[in-house]
């Protein structure tokens, strides 16, 4: 078969493209307008109009899917922070399956700052759109805010610490509230990085400052 075959019979068999979607489909293609939007300016970029111009769509055919800009943003914020579970879980998949209880407990913590570092440093509009606005610790949280594993990003970093105490490493007693002293740290750095006086600092500084910080937060524990 020749080049021009092939790419003849690769374009008959894709998928041609609509002007409109069928019901069903317009609420993922706003939702990952919005998700774009924020990508790319953060939670203030998600406007409802400008989603529905990116879908292809004349405005009020969204508001079959979304209320209102708040209600898209919220779709979009949830989506955010599943993003972030991921980049932890990314983090954690890396953590050596050998060594000690201890050492793994202690690894896990690492990962899981690394992570939410790493996201806030490589997506930092989804970053500013999770954890810059109505994002809370729910008792019974959404799972549109969870990774791969259905664990959002609280839930990873409270895991991480029952570890530490199911290792022997963190006392019982200091195990309340330990996941919102971890996460106030991590999460200033986070903004000073891109936010504040560190920003712009090259890469590689602000990896051996994460690295440092981490240790701080494990010797706090």
């Amino acid at each position: 078969m020749t080049v021009s075959t092939r790419n003849k019979a690769a374009s008959s068999s894709a998928p041609a493209a609509r002007a409109t979607y069928r019901h069903g489909d317009l609420h993922r293609a706003l939702l990952d307008a919005g998700i774009e939007l924020a990508r790319q300016g953060g939670p203030d970029a998600v406007v409802l109009r400008e989603a529905t111009r990116r879908a292809g769509v004349a405005p009020n055919a969204a508001y079959r899917h979304f209320a209102n800009r708040d209600d898209l943003l919220g779709a979009v914020r949830a989506a955010a922070v599943a993003a972030a579970a991921r980049s932890m879980e990314a983090e954690l998949a890396l953590v050596p399956t050998t060594g000690t209880p201890t050492e793994q407990a202690h690894a896990k913590v690492r990962a899981v700052g690394a992570g939410y570092l790493r996201f806030a440093h490589t997506e930092t509009g989804l970053f500013r759109t999770a954890f810059g606005g109505r994002f809370t610790v729910q008792q019974t949280p959404d799972p549109a805010m969870g990774g791969a594993t259905g664990l959002n990003p609280f839930q990873h970093l409270s895991a991480a610490l029952d570890d530490l105490v199911a290792a022997g490493a963190l006392p019982p007693g200091r195990r309340p509230g330990a996941e919102y002293l971890a996460w106030s740290t991590v999460h200033g750095m986070a903004l000073l990085a891109i936010d504040g006086p560190l920003r712009g600092t090259p890469q590689q500084m602000l990896d051996l400052l994460g690295q440092r910080l981490l240790d701080m937060v494990e010797r706090g524990l």
